[in-house]
């Protein structure tokens, strides 16, 4: 059997996603994740997953800006819905993630993530929208 449907018939599935926030402000927030092994598919590309991940938590923080959280959550814009575009994939390197806001309602947050590997190839597109908790 080969090392892929190996893979495929294990029930065990494993990962490590490590990332950094590179800059934050009111406006935007650029995160950075290096490919490495535990956010790789069998065939050696990044997991979609991971891609979505790297956008959400990076707007998530963007979302986050400026808002009052209280103990009980309230303030905290939670995510209703995440759109995905994927573009492309790599295999080594670096991925970026530049969030910006597209809408910044009272209520309703809606923000665009752009995924970005290598030689600035864009990999996703990733929108999401945040409602803030009552």
């Amino acid at each position: 059997m080969s090392k892929l449907q190996d893979h495929i018939s294990s029930a065990k599935r494993t990962g490590n996603i490590d990332f950094q926030i590179e800059e934050r402000c009111s406006d935007f927030v650029i995160s950075r994740m290096p490919v490495t092994a535990g956010v790789l598919n069998p065939y050696g590309t990044v997991q979609a997953g991971a891609m979505i991940w790297l956008a959400d938590v990076t707007a998530s923080v963007l979302a986050l800006e400026g808002q009052a959280i209280e103990e009980n959550g309230k303030g905290f814009p939670l995510a209703i819905d995440i759109h995905t575009n994927l573009i492309g994939n790599q295999r080594d390197g670096e991925i970026l993630a530049e969030a910006k806001f597209v809408s910044k309602g009272k209520t309703v947050l809606v923000i665009r993530t752009r995924v970005i590997g290598n030689k600035d190839k864009l990999l996703a597109e990733v929108t999401t929208t945040h409602v803030i908790a009552k």
